[in-house]
């Protein structure tokens, strides 16, 4: 069950550029709010009745003082949040949709917004995707292998427990990928392309070894 239409969604958003921060439609992504531009985003969106906030990864463009922005994100609705003793907050986002940015916005606001549409991401709002080519036990394995040569330990329970698109959407916005690498995952048409893409971003990772020569074989 979905939390909106897709004729619900608004025209103009808040966006939150933050390097390597991936939020994914039906997936939780918590964030720790401190800049005062970003409390002020998040008083102005708890006033709104969807509650949406756009993380987007910035693009930096040669000669700009400001960063530029990733033609694509994904907006996640304000679902929990609280308040700490020296005004900080943790808010979780829900993945609602992806989004492509039309324009940026200028105004009076100390956070950014832009001119948003919600075209082509319409399955976003839809029910779980379905990975039908999935071969969990060799992707686990894959998984096993890039988490012993970073020394990282996992619940496996709870991975193995997971639903299909929990699982690869999970991981895609955890594992240390660069923000371009997180860019394409996010860009992914389905979840087999992205778990297509997120077994090329392990493999390559494996390949390039770090120093593990375990790794290599």
């Amino acid at each position: 069950m979905t939390m909106f239409n897709f004729t619900d969604l608004p025209d103009v958003i808040p966006i939150f550029p933050l390097p390597g921060a991936l939020l994914l439609p039906r997936s939780r992504l918590p964030l720790h709010l401190f800049e005062p531009r970003y409390l002020a985003m998040l008083e102005d969106v708890l006033k709104t009745p969807q509650r949406l906030i756009g993380m987007i990864q910035p693009n930096a463009v040669p000669g700009r003082a400001e960063n530029g922005l990733h033609s694509i994100g994904c907006a996640g609705r304000v679902t929990q949040f609280s308040e700490s003793e020296d005004g900080r907050y943790m808010i979780t986002l829900s993945g609602a949709s992806r989004f492509r940015i039309v324009d940026e916005i200028d105004g009076f606001t100390p956070y950014r917004r832009a001119q948003v549409s919600w075209e082509g991401f319409e399955r976003d709002l839809g029910p779980k995707d379905v990975d039908v080519g999935f071969d969990r036990s060799a992707f686990l394995d894959l998984l096993d292998r890039y988490l012993s040569a970073r020394e990282l330990d996992t619940d496996w329970d709870t991975l193995k427990d997971a639903d299909d698109e929990l699982l690869i959407n999970s991981l895609s916005m955890l594992l240390g990928f660069e923000p371009e690498d997180k860019q394409a995952l996010l860009e992914a048409p389905s979840l087999s392309t992205r778990r297509e893409t997120l077994v090329t971003l392990i493999e390559f990772a494996l390949r390039r070894g770090e120093g593990n020569e375990e790794v290599m074989q």
